[in-house]
């Protein structure tokens, strides 16, 4: 939130987000100065201290609830948190989670590393774009200082007949693929804006790769430091859409709410082999079938 404002407790001063709020106490838990099974501070005194509303406040605390790191929230007490943080959304009895909740999380923690690799397979990088919006925060806070960053996409080429998004009247599929031809570009043009930004305000050395598949990925993956593969599937459904102020019935997925799969190097027998594959088969794309990518319309 920008500019000055007054807070609850008459102070004036640039107002933190719910994000930010949400970033510090995420930071707290994952360093061990909130302490698992720890009740939290109750929200007028968090509300004090960040110098921000309780409805932040209590924005902060659901998206930390949504990741695991919060039990016990209820309005008559603080929240609790999780007894085993580092594994909230990756130990072995945690469910899958959606993309937009799962991922972030996992990218940040990525990024701790002083080397961080990321391998993405995806239809627009929309997900990964905003999964990285965490980080770059946490590194512009201070919190994170990874030395390198590499970072390589396979995207479907813009010469392909999509499987998807695909109109139910095939006739149709002239303004829907320059829909999302946009939509990948633009993603993708952002992404690496954002990552590459970081050469010149804080000293990172960063890579940034695209490359084109010439199919529809009917899955989403995401490699973390070769130590972690996270794995979705596109879901189709029928829905209407106006497409060109032009009302469209169409196939599409939502990629943002595929429910994602987390499998960890070291985690058993078969999640280990599960990440070597995802890797072998990933390398075999970006080195075989691929080709360059531009991000250009």
């Amino acid at each position: 939130m920008d500019g000055e404002h007054a807070t609850a407790s008459g102070r004036t001063g640039p107002q933190r987000s719910h994000r930010e709020v949400a970033d510090e106490l995420r930071h707290r838990i994952r360093t061990g100065r909130l302490r698992p099974g720890e009740r939290m501070p109750t929200q007028a005194r968090l509300a004090d201290e960040f110098g921000v509303e309780r409805g932040a406040v209590r924005r902060a605390l659901r998206i930390l609830q949504s990741e695991h790191l919060l039990t016990n929230m209820s309005k008559g007490s603080p929240a609790i948190v999780a007894p085993d943080p580092a594994r909230a959304l990756t130990g072995p009895a945690a469910p899958p989670l959606p993309t937009t909740v799962a991922l972030a999380p996992r990218i940040a923690a990525a990024f701790a590393a002083s080397h961080v690799e990321i391998d993405a397979l995806c239809l627009t990088s929309i997900s990964l774009t905003l999964a990285i919006g965490e980080p770059l925060r946490q590194i512009h806070a201070g919190r994170l200082k990874p030395a390198k960053v590499d970072v390589r996409v396979l995207l479907p080429s813009r010469d392909i007949d999509l499987a998807f998004p695909t109109p139910v009247d095939a006739t149709a599929a002239a303004p829907l693929q320059r829909r999302w031809l946009a939509q990948r570009n633009a993603q993708g043009q952002v992404l690496r804006h954002n990552l590459l930004a970081l050469r010149s305000t804080h000293g990172i050395d960063v890579r940034v790769t695209f490359r084109a598949l010439p199919f529809t990925p009917p899955v989403k993956l995401y490699l973390l430091n070769g130590a972690e593969a996270l794995y979705a599937y596109y879901t189709l459904r029928r829905r209407k859409e106006e497409i060109d102020h032009e009302p469209l019935e169409l196939y599409d997925a939502e990629g943002t709410q595929s429910v994602l799969f987390a499998f960890g190097q070291g985690a058993g027998a078969r999640d280990t082999t599960f990440v070597e594959q995802s890797h072998l088969w990933f390398n075999a794309l970006w080195e075989t079938i691929s080709s360059e990518l531009t991000l250009t319309s």
